[in-house]
């Protein structure tokens, strides 16, 4: 739930605004796709197969569902790299290299996530890899348990391992200390705080929403890609059903993060979800009264 109206929240702000988008922005735009996507795809199966106390529909569904949060996973995974990169490129830039970065540019971008991410989805369907269901039973991903004897998916999981988790989290990492840095310096060269020129507080503003939005990805996916790289080398019986269904849960959770941060951080998401209240809630509440009958110009302002 939280994850569809905060994500839907972001969506219609975007559509508000589209614009007066940056290019960057679209890839926020892109994030929230991937999460709302996962959100409607995969967890009303999931919630039904936990209440079953078994999993529902047979391995089709079990295939359906693992392609589904690989394909969104990746695709989230690679959008964080690229707002990582952008977001580096544009503090290490000129003003006028920035403005190089245009709205087709990133679109371009965007379809080479998805693509990229389309293919690993469906290298399992095509006999590179395998889809399976989780230890626990009530959720399915990739089969990680028949890696640790099979040379074919070994070389698959490895192969995913260094091209959609390694390179881009290290990629994400380097860039934000990129920028850490180069922040670091430019604030140590303005001696005086109130120097500081609005342009610079607000890049650090959203260098640092972009920070917490990747860690809170990366935070949240990290124990799931633990337990699954125990798996590869040992038997999924090894681990108790707890320590496998806490770590899924634990990152499908990462999906409602990002509306919170984009509250907290972003001036202009709190004021246009102030608008949706409006215009969804109070405007109905102000128009049903005998006053905004007689002044609803007024009582719509006072709203």
């Amino acid at each position: 739930i939280l994850t569809i109206l905060g994500n839907s929240a972001v969506l219609a702000t975007a559509v508000k605004r589209s614009s007066l988008l940056k290019s960057p922005e679209l890839l926020t735009v892109n994030l929230a796709v991937a999460d709302i996507g996962m959100a409607i795809s995969m967890y009303p199966l999931a919630i039904a197969s936990a209440w079953n106390h078994a999993w529902l529909g047979g391995d089709a569904s079990c295939i359906y569902y693992a392609l589904m949060g690989f394909l969104f996973g990746v695709c989230s995974m690679m959008t964080l790299c690229a707002m990582a990169v952008i977001r580096f490129l544009v503090t290490n830039s000129s003003k006028s290299n920035s403005n190089k970065i245009t709205k087709n540019t990133v679109f371009i971008l965007i379809v080479f996530i998805w693509l990229y991410s389309l293919l690993w989805a469906i290298l399992p369907l095509v006999g590179w890899g395998y889809y399976g269901p989780e230890p626990f039973g009530i959720s399915c991903t990739i089969a990680w348990s028949k890696f640790h004897n099979s040379s074919n998916g070994f070389s698959f999981i490895l192969s995913m391992f260094l091209l959609c988790t390694v390179l881009p989290a290290l990629t994400i990492v380097a860039c934000y200390l990129g920028i850490a840095w180069k922040v670091h310096k430019a604030y140590q060269e303005i001696q005086n705080i109130d120097r500081i020129p609005n342009a610079a507080k607000l890049e650090k503003k959203l260098t640092l929403m972009a920070v917490l939005i990747s860690v809170g990805f990366l935070s949240s996916w990290t124990p799931y890609a633990a337990a699954s790289f125990w798996s590869i080398f040992n038997s999924s019986t090894s681990l108790q059903p707890i320590l496998t269904l806490l770590p899924c849960l634990f990152a499908k959770s990462s999906t409602a993060y990002n509306p919170f941060i984009y509250y907290i951080f972003s001036r202009t998401f709190r004021c246009e979800i102030k608008k949706l209240q409006c215009c969804c809630g109070w405007r109905v509440h102000y128009f049903s009264s005998n006053n905004s009958m007689e002044n609803p110009v007024s009582m719509m302002w006072s709203g």
